[in-house]
């Protein structure tokens, strides 16, 4: 039973978490960078629980709220600059997969002189800012892994610098943050989280520790299927959301993902498809495509969500999802091309063909 499992970060999760574990910051620095987007952190009350906390510690801060929705080279480029001009010693990351993303590569840029051409593939030094990251989404679980997801104009795409650099010190957990999403929002996120616990376990890299993991994560949100199409959802619900989020985020930090994220990133690019939603448009004619090769994996993982069929996971989606996009099958054709080169196709268990991911595509759009 070979295992091979890394990761370094410092998981604390708890009710009240900021406050409770004050104490860690300032094993971090004497002054922090606060990553953050512009409103979503002020409404949650999480932006003030963690300036409150680095006040009382007597640590320093300054924020950073300028990170976009899928942030660009550019965008992280500015927050670096931002960090040198004051002279931060740590950086903080709190919100969804943005954010965080954003903060991973701004500890980055703000330690090493990367150019565009090399900021994705290296060499890298050693040197970076310590990272803790609060995640207030339940959905990209960035908070354990070491990968920073950034708009890359030139390719297109969404491209991904993966390194264990990169992994954050500290991830702070704390479902408080969680009860004023929007439910599309919660859906598109919990679907996020789904789509890395289903794609790491369906990985030629999973392995029985990162499986574990991996069905815990997939029975939890299944769990809550219909609690999400018809928004039932209490405190209870969104604790262990968030928890599934984390754990799909151990998950894929093992094995990376698969075609579904390569295919989805087009989506995302070219239509504005919240990630998400992309994932989820996608992962049932996935789950349709590995098992003609997979069955036995694949019906396992119908199993653990409580269905019968691949066919019964597709209108689960449809329901959660609602009407789709129209998208042609000329731009499938173009999408479809740029994601056979995606660098996590050859970790499915099933490699497709360009044609097979051009399949998909339409058949997901059906």
């Amino acid at each position: 039973m070979p295992i091979n499992f890394f990761l370094p970060t410092r998981i604390l999760m708890d009710d009240g978490c900021v406050r409770k574990h004050a104490a860690v910051f300032k094993e971090l620095g004497k002054k922090a960078l606060i990553v953050t987007g512009k409103h979503s952190a002020k409404a949650n009350g999480s932006l003030q629980d963690v300036a409150d906390t680095l006040t009382a510690q007597g640590i320093d801060y300054t924020v950073f709220d300028r990170v976009e929705t899928n942030p660009s080279i550019a965008n992280v480029r500015e927050g670096a600059a931002f960090a040198k001009e004051h002279h931060v010693d740590f950086v903080i990351g709190i919100g969804g997969g943005s954010p965080m993303d954003a903060s991973k590569a701004i500890a980055l840029l703000a330690c090493q002189d990367l150019a565009d051409e090399v900021l994705f593939t290296g060499p890298y030094t050693q040197d970076i800012l310590p990272l803790l990251l609060l995640p207030t989404t339940a959905g990209t679980g960035s908070e354990v892994t070491q990968y920073s997801i950034l708009t890359n104009d030139r390719a297109q795409s969404k491209t991904s610098i993966a390194n264990p650099l990169i992994f954050p010190k500290i991830a702070m957990i704390d479902a408080k943050y969680t009860p004023n999403l929007p439910l599309r929002t919660t859906i598109h996120t919990a679907i996020d989280a789904l789509s890395h616990s289903i794609e790491g376990s369906l990985s030629k890299r999973s392995n029985a520790l990162v499986d574990l993991l991996a069905e815990e994560s997939i029975r939890l949100i299944a769990t809550y299927f219909e609690d999400l199409i018809h928004d039932r959802l209490d405190a209870r619900t969104r604790a262990d959301l968030i928890y599934a989020s984390m754990l799909g985020g151990m998950v894929i930090a093992q094995t990376g993902t698969t075609a579904v994220h390569a295919m989805g990133y087009s989506l995302t690019y070219f239509h504005h498809i919240d990630h998400g939603r992309a994932n989820g448009l996608l992962l049932p004619s996935f789950l349709a495509f590995l098992e003609k090769q997979n069955p036995e994996p694949v019906h396992h993982i119908v199993d653990i969500m409580g269905l019968k069929s691949t066919a019964a996971f597709r209108d689960v989606i449809n329901r959660l999802l609602g009407e789709k996009e129209t998208i042609t099958n000329e731009e499938f054709r173009k999408f479809s091309g740029i994601a056979i080169k995606a660098k996590n196709i050859p970790g499915c268990l099933t490699v497709p063909t360009e044609e097979d991911l051009y399949q998909m595509y339409v058949e997901s759009f059906s």
